[in-house]
């Protein structure tokens, strides 16, 4: 099991240091999961919610409205 925010003594951080340190491990998974492959069935899933993304685009939130309900945009 992880360990827990508090575990980690991450619990006193702010909303926008949480956030920003979420990016950034966010950042550091993506980076090195463009140095693996990727197989043939998560590659179809991905092209799978791609599709149903651009067939719809209604369905999903756009990031930078996110960032802006969390107060991280003005």
């Amino acid at each position: 099991m992880p360990p827990t925010l508090r575990e980690l003594g991450l619990d006193a951080l702010s909303p926008e240091d949480r956030f920003a340190l979420a990016q950034a491990l966010w950042d550091s998974v993506h980076d090195s999961l463009e140095q693996e492959s990727i197989t043939p069935e998560v590659q179809a899933e991905l092209e799978r919610r791609a599709a149903l993304s651009d067939a719809d685009p209604s369905r999903g939130v756009a990031w930078e409205k996110v960032r802006r309900r969390l107060g991280l945009l003005t």
